[in-house]
């Protein structure tokens, strides 16, 4: 199965490790910390307006910016500060990821030095091709078009040849449209398909693993 695809976009947090590890509950606590302390709030009120604005505009980060005046790299800047010891190696994946034909790629809302130094943790550096951050779109993060089309025309991607997969639903929702196959990453079944085109897996290295590619 998946065997015209050329072309492995995956989504970093919450993805390539797990939503419920020790690194997941660090980017959440910075990214609440970095919230309260600007909108001046406790960290029940940070959780309310991170909400609010993902709901409205994607990322915390694309909030803040429309609604204020915060710079993005002092937005960012609670990932220095966060211990990634807490995630090893994932040879298995990592093995799974080498077997794939083509260009591998990252495609996160989070920054360049993030995915870095989690990849590198996992082990898995020298499985990627390439990594497309929130900076790298201008600022404009997934679920948006301008983001998937810079995304696409800076690697040359064709969509019909590419498959993404993604712990968040509404990220894949467009780059279906586009004609990309996508596997959504979430509780469940070890994988199945949902539509055409369409799969959805609890866990990347289960779902890399039932490929004859």
């Amino acid at each position: 199965m998946l065997a015209d695809i050329d072309t492995w976009v995956l989504d970093l947090d919450n993805t390539l490790y797990p939503a419920r590890s020790a690194l997941a509950e660090q980017l959440t606590h910075g990214i609440l910390s970095t919230i309260a302390q600007y909108y001046e709030t406790d960290l029940a009120g940070a959780r309310r307006i991170q909400s609010e604005l993902v709901a409205e505009y994607g990322t915390s980060l694309r909030g803040a910016m429309v609604t204020g005046t915060i710079d993005p790299h002092e937005f960012l800047d609670f990932e220095r500060r966060i211990d990634y010891s807490v995630i090893g190696p994932d040879p298995l994946l990592a093995t799974a990821l080498d077997a794939l034909p083509g260009r591998r790629y990252v495609y996160t809302n989070g920054s360049a030095y993030h995915a870095d130094q989690a990849l590198s943790r996992l082990g898995l550096t020298d499985c990627i091709d390439g990594v497309f951050d929130i900076l790298a779109g201008e600022l404009i993060p997934k679920p948006y078009a301008e983001s998937l089309d810079a995304f696409l025309q800076l690697y040359d991607v064709d969509p019909a040849r590419a498959a993404m997969f993604d712990d968040l639903e509404v990220n894949l929702a467009l780059p279906h449209e586009r004609g990309m196959t996508t596997v959504w990453v979430t509780d469940g079944t070890p994988y199945e398909q949902v539509a055409e085109r369409r799969w959805r897996t609890a866990d990347v290295r289960t779902f890399l693993a039932t490929l004859d590619v």
